[in-house]
C-alpha cells in the first residue's frame, strides 16, 4: 500500500478531492457521465465572408448529450433557417451562405450548451465576424518638392479592416522600397524619412494594405517626391516651399536630432500580459541619428528582447507585470543627442492558477471543485449550475459554496451535475466547465493485459496502470509469481497507478502484476519487463578543416542490442541534409564531396532504436583563400601620398595574414598592375607614396594560409601634379658601330618614371684625354644618338639628363665610351712551336702593339690543320681547326692532335671589329704513338690441334708498326686458365696458323700491334680445337686404355668398316650436300639410318643456316669468328657446360667462321662438305 501522511481534520476533504480527482478525469465512457465539451470555435471568431459559416461545438458524454445554441443571449431556433443545419452526433453549425444569404446577416455571439440527464456543459460565447477588406477612399495627392537633408512622413492611413491590415511599401514594380537607419516604416504604417537625399526622388512611392484573412491586397494613390540640392533653389520651387522650409532650407543643413513619432519627452503606453509589447522612437536630424533603448531601474530581459527597424523599435515577448517600468530611447548624432520616456504598464485578462476539475465521487463521500483565476485588475469569480447562475439554480443540500471553491460532503447520486466557473474583469473572461459525477464502480484495468515494457539499461521504467473505480481504488504492484508487494523504498509508486523503477537493471526484468481494490471489488493486471543494452557510438565523427571544392569525410560507428534494429541518420545543423549527389552515406560514412562555404556547421549523427537514441557531432569549417576586399575609399590625399582604406572581406574561416596592394597607371600603362605595397592582416589602410604624374588606380588582393584573394573592386583614380624626374637614365653606354662613329645608348624612363609631360634627354659627350667642351644635344622619343665623324677607337665622356616640361632630373652620373673599332694593323711576331708530346704541342707568339689594335683587344686566334701523314700512306687535307686565347696571352696548349702528322698553323690578333692579318705559318710534326687495336681478329680452320688467325691491321697504326704480339692460353671445363704462351709476328703479316694444340681444347687469345713508341691496344677471341670423339668416348670408359696398340688397332678396323658403311649410306641419302637432318628424318623416317645423338650413343642433329635458333651457353663467337676490339670479352663466367654440348657431328667447332657474312647468326653455321665418315664411326665406338 502507497504510504499516506497523516493530515489535520480540517484539509482531510480537500485531500481526498485532489487525490480522486487526478484519477478520475477520464471516466469510461460505458458509464454514465456528465456531458464534457471538447471541441469549440475561438472566442473571437472571424470568417471569411466566400465560405460557408461553420460553429464547432462538440462533446461528450452518457447517454450521449443533446444540443441546442443561443444567439445574443436568447434561444437560437436553427429549425427556423433552412440555411442553417447541425451535424448529426454533434452540435457544430454549418450556415451555408454559399448558395444565398450573407455573411453579415450570422454576426452575433454564439453559446452552445450540450445536455444529458446528469447535467450541462456550456461553451465559451463566441463571436461571430465575416472578415473586412475595404477599398482606399479616392484622393487627390499633390507631389511633395523638399530640399535636401528635410525631414518627411509619408502617411499611409490603411483602411480599417477585420483583422487589421498588414502595411507595406513598394514601388509600380512591385518591389519593395529599400529601408535603412534614414528611411524606416513606422508601426502605423507611415513611411519616415530622417532626412531626404536626391537619390529619394520617384513618383512611386505606393502604400499597400494586406488583408490575410481575404487573400486581398489593396493599394494607395502613388505619392511623388522630388528632392532638390539647395544651390538649385530658383524663385518657382521656392514659390512652392513654406516659410518653415524656405528659411530652413536656407540654413545649416546638419542639426541635432528631434523625434517624429512619439511626440514629446514622454508617453504612456499599455500591454496585455502574454503579449508582445512593441516601443517606437523614430527620430529626424542630420546626420541621420541613431536610436539606443535602456530600462531605467532595470535590465533589459536578454532572452524575451529583440530588435526591429534599425534599432527604432524594441520588442519584447510573452510580456509579463514585471515587465512594466520606464522605457527610455535615445536619438544620437554628431550634433547632439535626445531621449524620450515611454512609461509601460502591463495588464492582464483573467488567466488560470487552477481551473476547475471534473469530480467523480461515490455515494456518501466528501469533495470539492476549485476555480482559482489571476488578472489585472483581479478578476471576479462566479458560478454556474448546468448553465444557469448557481444562485438561482435547484438547490443541492450537499453543496456549499465558499468564493471560489464549492464544497460537497455526503454526495448521493442526484448530486451530479456540470458546474461552470466563471472568471472575468474588464480585459476577458475565462469559462471553466467540471462536471461532479456520482457513481459506484467497482476497480477495473484500463491498461491492456500482458503489455510488453521494453526499457533500455540504467533508465527508469515506467509500467503504467491505469485503473477507474468509485470509490478510488487503492494500488499494489508484485513481481513475479509468488512476490510480495513492492516497497517504496526501492520503487516509486505513484497516485496514477505507475510503477517506476528509477534506475533499471538487468535483474528487473520480468512479470509485474498490479491490483487495484476498493469496497466493491478487486482487478488485476500483468505486464512484462525487458531490459536492453543501450545503444552507443564507438567511433565519433571528428572535427573537420577543409578547403572549398575537396571532399571530407565523418565517421560513425553504432554498436547497439542485438535484439533491437538500428538506423542511423545524418543531420546537418539538427535539419535535413540537403538533398544533393554531393552528400553521399556508405554504412558507417557520410562523404561530402565539392565542398562549398554553405557545407559548413555541425554534422550530427543519430543513431535510433525504438528505445533509445543517441548521437553525436562534428564541426566542419570550410577554409579557403580570403574574399575580396571592398569599399576602397582614398583619403588625405596629396602631391606624393595618399591614404588608402578598405573593407576586408570574409577570410573563409583562415585568418587574413596581410593585404597587398597594386596600382595602375591609367595614363602610362593602362592594363598594367605594379606591386605598390602590403601591410599585416590586422591592419585595413595604407599610407602610400606617389610618383608625380600618374594617374593611379589601387586595388587590394587579402592572402591568407591558404593563398590569395581575387584583387577588390578599383578605387578610385587619383592624379598626381607634374614635377621634374628624380632620376635619369640608366645603362648609358657609347660603344661605335663604324670606325669614325660613336653611338650612345640608353635605357629610357618610362612613362611612370618621367614625372611630367615633354620627356626628353640632353645627351652630353666629349674626348677623355682632350681639352674640348661638353657638346650636348636634347632628343625625345629615342634611346640613342650616333655622333659622327670621330676619330677611331678614341675613349669619350658620356652623360645623358632626364628633363620635362618642369625641369631637369639630378646632374647625371659620367660613363666612359669609345668611338668605333677598326681591323687590327699588325699580325704576331716570333711565332714558335713547342712539340710537348704525340697529342699535344706549345705555341708561343709575341703580343702585337696596343695602338694597332684599333680596338678592344679580345685576344688570339690559332688556325692550325694537318697537312699529310708522315707515313706518305695518307696524302688528304685535314680542315683547319681554331682555337682562341682570350685577352693578352702570348701561348697556348694545342691538345688533341694526331701521332706521327705534320701541322702547319699561323696566329691572328682579334678586336671587336675583326681579326688582323695572319702571322707567317709554321711546321711541326708529331712524334709516333702507340697503335689502335687491330681492326679484326678471326679464327678459320679449326683442326684437332691447329688453328688459324686472321686479321686486319690497326686503323690507326701511329707510327710504323714493328710486329704483332699474340699470347693464348687453354681454358679448361671449369673456366679455369692454363699458362700463358707469348709469340711474336712479323709485322707484313695478316694470317698465322698455331700447331700443335691439344684436341678438343678451348683457347683464349690476345692480340696487338706495336710500334717504336710501345704496345697498342689488345683484341681478344676464343676458340676451340676440334674434337676426337672416338678417343674421348674410351676414355670415359678406362682412363689408359687409348693408350694400347691392341686398342688402336680394333679402333681403325671398326674404324675402317664403319667408315665403308656409312660412305654407301651417305653418297645414296646425301649426294654431297648439306641439309638438315632432323626436318628430314622427321619427314622421311627410316629407322635402318637414324642419327645418333652424342650423349647416348645414336646421331645427333645437323644444323643448317636456316635453323635459326639460340648459341648454345658456352659459344660467345660470331658466326664469322669475326671479333671487333670493343666485342673482346675476357669473363669465363659464360663459357659452355662442357665441350660435348659445342661441336657439330662432324667434329667442327658449332661458332666456326664459314665465310658467310659478318652479321649473319651464329645458328646458322654447318659446314659446307659432306658429313666426315670418320666422325660417324667415332658415334658408334
Amino acid at each position: 500500500m502507497p504510504k499516506k501522511k497523516h493530515l489535520s481534520a480540517g484539509r482531510v476533504p480537500l485531500i481526498l478531492f485532489l487525490c480522486q480527482m487526478i484519477s478520475a478525469l477520464d471516466v469510461p465512457l460505458d458509464l454514465v457521465q456528465p456531458p464534457t465539451i471538447t471541441q469549440q470555435s475561438p472566442k473571437d471568431y472571424i470568417i471569411d465572408p466566400r465560405e460557408n459559416i461553420v460553429i464547432q461545438c462538440e462533446a461528450k458524454g452518457k447517454p450521449p448529450p443533446s444540443f441546442s445554441w443561443t444567439r445574443n443571449g436568447t434561444h437560437f431556433d436553427i429549425d427556423k433557417d433552412p440555411l442553417i443545419t447541425m451535424k448529426p452526433g454533434s452540435g457544430t453549425l454549418i450556415i451555408n451562405i454559399m448558395s444565398e444569404g450573407k455573411a453579415e446577416t450570422y454576426e452575433g455571439i454564439y453559446q452552445c450548451t450540450a445536455r444529458n440527464e446528469r447535467g450541462a456543459a456550456i461553451s465559451n460565447n463566441i463571436i461571430v465576424r465575416p472578415s473586412r477588406s475595404p477599398l482606399w477612399t479616392k484622393e487627390k495627392l499633390k507631389p511633395i518638392i523638399l530640399p535636401s537633408g528635410q525631414s518627411l512622413i509619408l502617411s499611409c492611413r490603411p483602411p480599417i479592416g477585420l483583422p487589421p491590415a498588414i502595411i507595406f511599401w513598394m514601388d509600380n514594380s512591385f518591389q519593395r522600397l529599400p529601408q535603412s537607419e534614414r528611411v524606416s516604416q513606422g508601426l502605423n504604417g507611415d513611411l519616415y524619412f530622417s532626412n531626404v537625399l536626391p537619390e529619394d526622388t520617384r513618383d512611386d512611392y505606393i502604400c499597400y494594405a494586406r488583408f490575410n484573412h481575404t487573400q486581398t491586397i489593396q493599394q494607395k494613390q502613388p505619392i511623388s517626391l522630388k528632392v532638390i540640392l539647395v544651390d538649385e533653389l530658383n524663385d518657382t520651387t521656392a514659390a512652392n516651399l513654406s516659410d518653415t522650409e524656405f528659411y530652413g532650407a536656407k540654413s545649416n543643413r546638419e542639426r541635432p536630432p528631434t523625434f517624429l513619432t512619439p511626440e514629446g519627452n514622454a508617453s504612456n503606453k499599455e500591454e496585455l500580459r502574454g503579449n508582445v509589447l512593441s516601443l517606437e522612437c523614430i527620430a529626424e536630424g542630420l546626420p541621420t541619428p541613431l536610436i539606443y533603448w535602456i530600462k531605467e531601474d532595470g535590465i533589459l530581459p536578454i532572452n524575451r528582447t529583440f530588435y526591429r527597424n534599425f534599432q527604432k523599435t524594441l520588442q519584447i515577448i510573452q510580456v509579463s507585470e514585471a515587465d512594466s517600468g520606464n522605457y527610455q530611447c535615445i536619438a544620437k548624432n554628431a550634433l547632439g543627442a535626445i531621449h524620450h520616456t515611454i512609461s509601460v504598464t502591463v495588464k492582464a485578462a483573467p488567466y488560470w492558477i487552477m481551473a476547475p476539475q471534473n469530480l467523480v465521487l461515490s455515494p456518501g463521500e466528501d469533495g470539492a471543485l476549485i476555480c482559482r483565476a489571476n488578472g489585472n485588475p483581479k478578476p471576479r469569480i462566479s458560478w454556474l449550475s448546468n448553465g444557469v447562475p448557481i444562485e438561482i439554480a435547484p438547490h443541492d443540500p450537499s453543496r456549499k459554496i465558499n468564493g471560489d471553491t464549492i464544497i460537497f460532503s455526503n454526495v448521493q447520486e442526484r448530486s451530479s451535475a456540470v458546474y461552470q466557473c466563471n472568471a472575468s474583469n474588464e480585459y476577458g473572461y475565462l469559462l471553466g466547465n467540471a462536471f461532479v459525477n456520482v457513481l459506484a464502480e467497482p476497480p477495473r484495468i484500463l491498461t491492456s493485459a500482458n503489455t510488453l515494457y521494453q526499457v533500455i539499461a540504467n533508465r527508469p521504467a515506467l509500467l503504467d496502470c491505469a485503473f477507474f473505480g468509485s470509490p478510488l481504488p487503492t494500488i499494489e504492484w508484485f513481481k513475479g509469481a509468488k512476490g510480495s508487494a513492492l516497497r517504496e523504498d526501492i520503487y516509486v509508486l505513484h497516485e496514477n497507478g505507475t510503477l517506476e523503477i528509477p534506475v533499471a537493471q538487468k535483474d528487473s526484468t520480468g512479470t509485474y502484476t498490479c491490483v487495484a481494490r476498493n469496497k466493491l471489488g478487486m482487478a488485476k493486471n500483468e505486464v512484462h519487463l525487458e531490459i536492453k543494452d543501450p545503444t552507443r557510438i564507438i567511433k565519433q565523427p571528428e572535427y573537420a578543416v577543409v578547403q572549398r571544392g575537396s571532399t571530407v569525410s565523418f565517421e560513425c560507428k553504432v554498436k547497439h542490442d542485438h535484439t533491437l534494429i538500428s538506423t542511423v541518420i545524418w543531420l546537418k545543423d539538427n535539419g535535413e541534409l540537403p538533398s544533393e549527389g554531393r552528400f553521399t552515406i556508405d554504412k558507417d560514412h557520410l562523404e561530402v564531396a565539392d565542398v562549398s562555404d554553405s557545407d559548413g556547421g555541425t554534422y550530427t549523427c543519430v543513431a535510433n532504436t525504438t528505445l533509445d537514441s543517441v548521437s553525436a557531432s562534428a564541426v566542419l569549417s570550410v577554409v579557403d583563400v580570403p574574399n575580396p576586399p571592398f569599399d576602397l575609399e582614398l583619403t588625405d590625399q596629396l602631391d606624393k601620398s595618399v591614404q588608402l582604406s578598405w573593407t576586408p572581406g570574409d577570410d573563409n574561416n583562415s585568418p587574413i595574414t596581410k593585404f597587398i596592394i597594386e596600382y595602375e597607371d591609367a595614363m602610362h600603362e593602362a592594363g598594367l598592375w605594379h606591386y605598390q605595397a602590403e601591410v599585416p592582416g590586422t591592419q585595413t589602410t595604407a599610407q602610400l607614396k606617389l610618383s608625380p604624374y600618374v594617374n593611379y588606380s589601387f586595388r587590394v588582393m587579402a592572402e591568407n594560409s591558404l593563398g590569395r584573394s581575387l584583387p577588390s573592386e578599383t578605387s578610385e583614380q587619383y592624379f598626381t601634379k607634374a614635377a621634374e624626374p628624380d632620376k635619369n637614365p640608366m645603362t648609358v653606354e657609347g660603344l661605335g658601330s663604324e670606325p669614325d662613329n660613336l653611338v650612345i645608348t640608353w635605357q629610357p624612363l618610362n612613362g611612370f618614371e618621367s614625372n611630367g609631360p615633354g620627356l626628353q634627354y640632353k645627351v652630353s659627350w666629349r674626348q677623355k684625354d682632350g681639352d674640348d667642351e661638353w657638346t650636348s644635344v636634347v632628343v625625345a622619343n629615342v634611346s640613342k644618338y650616333i655622333v659622327s665623324g670621330t676619330p677611331t677607337f678614341v675613349p669619350y665622356l658620356i652623360k645623358v639628363q632626364a628633363l620635362n616640361d618642369v625641369g631637369f632630373a639630378p646632374e647625371p652620373a659620367v660613363v666612359m665610351g669609345h668611338s668605333g673599332e677598326d681591323l687590327p694593323m699588325v699580325a704576331p711576331g716570333n711565332v714558335h712551336v713547342n712539340v710537348v708530346n704525340s697529342t699535344l704541342a706549345e705555341v708561343h707568339w709575341d703580343p702585337v702593339p696596343l695602338k694597332s689594335v684599333r680596338g678592344h683587344l679580345q685576344g688570339y686566334r690559332i688556325y692550325y690543320w694537318k697537312a699529310q701523314s708522315s707515313s706518305k700512306r695518307n696524302r688528304r687535307h685535314i680542315e683547319k681547326k681554331i682555337l682562341t686565347f682570350q685577352g693578352s696571352k702570348t701561348h697556348g696548349m694545342l691538345p688533341g692532335l694526331e701521332p706521327f702528322s705534320h701541322y702547319t698553323l699561323h696566329v691572328r690578333v682579334v678586336n671587336g671589329k675583326g681579326e688582323g692579318p695572319a702571322s707567317p705559318t709554321r711546321v711541326f710534326h708529331t712524334p709516333e704513338g702507340v697503335p689502335s687495336a687491330p681492326s679484326s681478329l678471326k679464327i678459320v680452320n679449326p683442326t684437332l690441334d691447329s688453328l688459324t688467325l686472321e686479321w686486319d691491321p690497326p686503323s690507326h697504326p701511329n707510327g710504323i708498326l714493328t710486329e704483332y704480339t699474340l699470347k693464348y692460353q687453354p681454358i679448361n671445363s671449369t673456366h679455369e686458365l692454363g699458362p700463358l704462351v707469348d709469340l711474336k709476328i712479323p709485322a707484313n703479316k695478316t694470317r698465322w696458323t698455331l700447331k700443335n694444340l691439344n684436341f678438343s681444347t678451348r683457347y683464349k687469345f690476345y692480340f696487338y700491334a706495336q710500334t717504336s713508341a710501345g704496345s697498342g691496344s689488345q683484341i681478344t677471341e676464343e676458340a676451340v680445337t676440334i674434337m676426337d670423339e672416338g678417343k674421348t668416348a674410351m676414355a670415359s670408359r678406362q682412363v689408359d686404355i687409348a693408350t694400347q696398340g691392341w686398342f688402336i688397332g680394333l679402333m681403325c678396323a671398326v674404324a675402317l668398316l664403319i667408315l665403308i658403311l656409312l660412305i654407301v649410306c651417305f653418297i645414296r641419302r646425301n649426294k654431297g650436300g648439306k641439309y638438315p637432318v632432323k626436318e628430314k628424318e622427321d619427314a622421311h623416317a627410316d629407322p635402318e639410318i637414324q642419327p645418333m645423338k652424342e650423349d647416348d650413343g645414336t646421331f645427333g642433329e645437323y644444323s643448317d643456316a636456316e635453323d635459326h635458333k639460340p648459341l648454345k651457353k658456352g659459344s660467345r663467337t660470331p658466326s664469322d669468328r669475326t671479333v671487333k676490339k670493343e666485342d673482346s670479352d675476357d669473363s669465363l663466367v659464360d663459357y659452355g657446360e662442357g665441350v660435348n654440348g659445342q661441336f657439330n657431328e662432324d667434329g667442327s667447332f658449332i661458332g666456326q667462321y664459314s665465310g658467310k657474312k659478318e652479321k649473319e647468326p651464329a645458328e646458322g653455321n654447318e659446314s659446307s662438305e659432306a658429313p666426315s665418315p670418320v666422325n660417324a664411326m667415332n658415334s658408334f665406338v
